[in-house]
């Protein structure tokens, strides 16, 4: 087995995700390591209003986000990737953590999208990030000015 034995792949369907799950199964499939797909839906219940929150607006949310994960499962399949995945609700600097414990992973690997800070794998606040929450090794993917 190679320098790591089970590898986090954090998927949104974004560019910036789509570059992070490649670079992710390639170092998978390099170095013989296992693979965990990580789609976290953040909760429409937790940023509005009460009165504006129906079971439709929560279930569409969680279908687009099965959706997005069964998607990224395959495309690990198409590049010679087995996986599993797990759908998580919550906020990714709580989820993160959790799930790369729950697994095991000694690697996580997370795309970055240029926001002036590295987006919301890392934090929501300036004075939270993902790095004081883990134990392994982060591999951020960087979309390169082609766009890919």
């Amino acid at each position: 087995m190679g320098l790591y034995h089970k590898i986090l792949l954090c998927y949104d369907a974004t560019s910036e995700g789509r570059k992070a799950l490649r670079e992710g199964a390639q170092l998978a499939k390099a170095s013989g390591s296992e693979a965990h797909l990580l789609a976290i839906c953040r909760s429409f219940i937790s940023s509005s209003v009460p009165e504006g929150v129906t079971p439709e607006l929560v279930g569409c949310e969680e279908s687009t986000a099965r959706a997005l994960l069964e998607d990224g499962v395959e495309k690990l399949r198409a590049l010679g990737v087995y996986a599993e995945g797990t759908l998580e609700v919550g906020d990714p600097i709580d989820v993160i953590p959790r799930v790369a414990r729950q697994v095991d992973a000694d690697l996580i690997v997370v795309g970055h999208r240029p926001r002036g800070r590295l987006a919301r794998w890392w934090s929501d606040s300036p004075n939270e990030t993902l790095l004081n929450h883990v134990s392994c090794s982060i591999l951020v993917a960087m979309k390169t000015p082609s766009g890919e």
